[in-house]
């Protein structure tokens, strides 16, 4: 449904229904100097740092994408870390600007929003937006930091991603008076640091931590390998929501190498049920019953189908498909118990809500990104879902992540 579609009159009275959002995946551009500034002396010159050069070419090696820095034009702000090399892009800070100037070229800081980096910024755009709280994934070291893990110094490593954390509960949040959502990050090579490190970010009040949707893809072990379970017996343990961004397996759906870029952005979502149905049939969900996860921009739309199949597969397939081996209940049941997940443009997702399940959706905004709906986020919601009755609205728009989150956030007494 579009804008265009639905009376004014109609609009307003569905808008004035939306309640301040909790926003629960957005993203923050890093600041310039959060890693320079915290990193012992030593490390200062191989750790993270801006540095401003001309664009240059972005060339396919051994499968990854090399970046390397030009010898004209203007300078944009790049990324230095060991011997990597990344623009910040104009897709990641697209915040204000119109679908036909963002590109996938380099920008510097003075490109960007203010809200992409400041924190008191971020909250005047979330105010222009009609957001109370939010949460924000990171961007240059991808969703769940496995820049880090590609990183050839661990002692290195391990110090940026304490370092990020210290700078997300200190200096992203620290002032916000809770409206900024602190999201932290673990080692990912290493469970037990991982483990150490959900513990340190949960005595200081942190409730949830990024993790890669398919951790496989990464080069890592599998849910199933059972590898991964003292992680999840701390996030249980600690009530640490495991918040997983489509993408952040990093290796995305293709079709053919010469697919333009809309394919891709099209069927991501396939990530997103990989992921969900290795969660529900790896035994992790049943072994840990007050483990909850939340999906970042999955969308919601195919979720019915998925549970009517998982559950299908468990039974008729059970004769050879182990579908039950860490399962005893049906896999749809682990799903409406402890799963999340978050849309901000899904009309049809909506219209299955009652499949989908209303305990388990969240709303998002995906600030400063191009498929973002800043600062019309309110509007998105109006139309989306503002022609339910009021208690769902206000489910959907703000309840279910401050139940899920643990948030301390003023309950208003009327919508708008």
């Amino acid at each position: 449904m579009t804008e265009g579609l639905v009376r004014s009159d109609v609009l307003d009275e569905r808008l004035s229904r939306i309640p301040p959002l909790v926003d629960v995946d957005a993203h923050v551009v890093e600041p310039p100097e959060l890693w320079s500034s915290r990193l012992p002396a030593r490390f200062r010159d191989a750790g993270p740092r801006i540095v401003h050069a001309p664009a240059g070419a972005v060339q396919l090696v051994d499968g990854k994408y090399v970046e390397t820095p030009g010898t004209d034009g203007p300078d944009v702000a790049w990324w230095f870390y060991e011997d990597t090399r990344n623009q910040i892009k104009r897709y990641i800070a697209a915040a204000g600007y119109p679908a036909d100037e963002v590109t996938n070229e380099g920008v510097s800081y003075a490109d960007m929003r203010p809200g992409c980096w400041i924190p008191s910024e971020r909250v005047a755009d979330m105010e222009l937006n009609g957001v109370q709280a939010q949460m924000c994934f990171p961007n240059y070291i991808r969703f769940c930091g496995q820049v880090f893990l590609w990183g050839k110094d661990r002692e290195l490593a391990k110090l940026c991603v304490e370092a990020y954390n210290d700078w997300m509960v200190e200096e992203w949040c620290g002032d916000s008076g809770g409206r900024l959502i602190p999201l932290c990050l673990v080692p990912l090579w290493d469970v037990e640091l991982a483990v150490a490190e959900v513990r340190r970010n949960a005595a200081r009040g942190v409730r949830a931590v990024a993790f890669s949707e398919l951790p496989a893809y990464l080069g890592l072990p599998s849910l199933h390998s059972r590898y991964w379970d003292p992680f999840f017996a701390v996030c249980a343990d600690n009530g640490t929501v495991v918040s997983m961004h489509i993408g952040s397996g990093t290796k995305t759906p293709q079709t053919s190498s010469d697919a333009p870029g809309a394919v891709g952005a099209t069927i991501i979502f396939g990530n997103s049920v990989a992921s969900m149905t290795d969660f529900l049939f790896s035994g992790v969900l049943h072994r840990f019953p007050s483990l909850k996860l939340l999906y970042a921009e999955a969308q919601i739309g195919w979720i019915p189908y998925l549970l009517e199949r998982v559950d299908d597969v468990w039974e008729t397939h059970r004769g050879w498909a182990k579908g039950q081996e860490n399962c005893p209940e049906p896999p749809s049941t682990y799903y409406r118990r402890q799963i999340m997940s978050c849309f901000f443009k899904d009309q049809v997702g909506v219209e299955l809500l009652d499949k989908v399940g209303l305990d388990n959706v969240l709303f998002e905004t995906d600030y400063p990104h191009q498929d973002g709906t800043w600062p019309h986020s309110r509007e998105a919601a109006a139309m989306q879902f503002g022609h339910l009755d009021q208690p769902a609205i206000n489910q959907i728009a703000r309840g279910n992540a401050i139940k899920l989150l643990g948030l301390d956030l003023p309950d208003p007494t009327s919508a708008g």
